[in-house]
């Protein structure tokens, strides 16, 4: 039996990172993965959605090429060579982590079906291996939500629809969350009928950041449904969903309504591991009651990103192999859905931010009108949005635009190292661009504080004076 310092069960992003740390660490490490080395980011998820959406985007600018003062033509879509492309994209960003790449650089690799036989015993496949110390990174699969019928009928997950080869008519999602609306939106820009059934787009988002990405929706022909999908039915090539009283006949159904974590099939009684359907449970610093273990990523439940479990894999090992502990649960974190235009969001919402601080927290935005670079590239749906105390410190964000995501990490940065409003402002950012926009909030921000009150009105009243000489 094969003897380890660390047993890493999965291969996603958390499995990946933290047996990279491990093996600079220098200690003996097995890699455990039931499936493909990559997990769903790079087989199902982060890689072929981007990808989708690169083209469905590139697409889209032909066709509205015209108001730039350009002639165009996009041709029909033919899905299958869309296809071709998703799986380059992923080929390439697979290759260095697999099995062959990974043993290259000293890491043991195992895929198979994985179990435990004990609190410090696995069997993966025909082998068996004991390790001292034990990461379980498992991830995440497709919940199954209560819609009547759904086993009837032949349907999507995140898991399939990137495999998709033909071009459907009319495509039917179930959900509004990320996946829903980045595959509603991909889907119509390729040039599909799409309707989309959710009580509320990103409900996780703020109302108006909502609102304003149906707005985006419906004007490029994507009609929403507001309600949870209830009942589906199928006869020969067509689906029907309902929410309320309402059917809509499609010949494609994606059903995005969240993921559940992976714990069944383990064998985690054996080893004494706690859990339940929300997870694994694990303390602060990513550790079971069962001290070796630890756990990181979607499978410990909470938020599921890839960043966030990466992040997570690499603190968990730090805590399992060497002294002290480091927290294991983000206190910034931000998250990206990336539509056209995307939204980025980090801290609190504004809903979150107002019961938290109530008349201390100022909330400001910025439409993406007064952001010049925004406007160069024809990006006028969207806004940054920032609440923070009277004191400056910020404590929630949100952008909307078409760089959101690369814009987000500036105020990231800032929440995490306790940068303020003031230290924004006061930063030369380079013109144009998208972050030029969160420096031009925070300078208002700023002044809006500064001159208000009997505060404001010294400020006004020494002006006055120095002007005067």
């Amino acid at each position: 039996m094969e003897q380890y310092d660390v047993a890493i069960l999965g291969a996603g992003a958390a499995g990946l990172i933290a047996a990279d740390f491990a093996l600079r660490m220098g200690v003996r490490v097995v890699m455990i993965e039931k499936d493909r080395i990559g997990g769903d980011c790079t087989w199902t998820g982060c890689v072929p959605s981007k990808s989708l959406l690169h083209v469905a985007s590139v697409a889209h600018a032909a066709r509205r090429a015209e108001r730039l003062g350009l002639r165009m033509e996009c041709e029909p879509v033919d899905l299958a060579e869309v296809r071709e492309y998703l799986r380059k994209t992923i080929a390439q960003i697979y290759a260095p982590t697999a099995p062959e790449s990974l043993r290259a650089r000293g890491l043991d690799v195992c895929v198979g079906p994985t179990h435990f036989e004990d609190a410090q015993t696995l069997a993966c496949g025909d082998e068996r291996l004991r390790a001292k110390k034990i990461l379980i990174a498992t991830g995440a699969a497709p919940r199954t939500p209560a819609i009547a019928g759904l086993e009837q009928v032949s349907y999507d997950t995140y898991l399939t629809v990137f495999e998709n080869d033909r071009l459907p008519q009319h495509l039917l999602v179930a959900g509004g969350g990320p996946v829903g609306c980045e595959v509603a939106q991909a889907y119509r820009r390729l040039g599909a009928k799409v309707t989309i059934f959710a009580q509320r787009l990103l409900p996780d988002e703020d109302e108006d950041v909502s609102a304003m990405l149906r707005e985006v929706f419906e004007g490029e022909g994507i009609e929403v449904v507001p309600g949870k999908a209830e009942e589906v039915r199928g006869e020969g090539g067509a689906i029907e969903l309902r929410a309320s009283q309402r059917w809509v006949q499609g010949d494609r159904l994606l059903v995005a309504t969240g993921r559940a974590p992976v714990v069944q099939g383990l064998g985690l009684e054996q080893a004494g591991v706690k859990y339940s359907s929300a997870g694994i449970v694990v303390n602060d610093q990513l550790q079971h009651s069962v001290k070796h273990i630890y756990a990181a990523g979607d499978v410990i439940g909470g938020p599921q990103y890839s960043h966030l479990a990466g992040w997570q894999g690499f603190q968990a090992v730090r805590n399992a192999m060497m002294p002290g502990a480091s927290q294991g649960k983000a206190e910034v974190l931000p998250r990206v859905t990336f539509t056209s235009p995307e939204v980025a969001h980090v801290g609190m919402t504004e809903a979150e931010a107002r019961a938290r601080h109530g008349r201390s927290l100022v909330t400001r935005s910025l439409p993406l009108s007064r952001i010049d670079r925004a406007v160069n590239d024809d990006d006028r749906v969207g806004m940054v949005k920032m609440h923070a105390t009277r004191a400056g410190k910020i404590v929630g964000a949100t952008i909307m635009a078409e760089r959101a995501g690369e814009a987000i990490t500036e105020i990231s940065l800032a929440m995490r190292n306790g940068i303020g409003l003031k230290d924004l402002a006061s930063t030369v950012h380079p013109y144009p661009t998208y972050n030029s926009g969160i420096q031009m909030l925070a300078t208002q921000m700023v002044l809006d504080v500064a001159f208000s009150g009997a505060k404001g009105g010294l400020l006004r009243m020494l002006a006055r004076m120095g002007s005067r000489g």
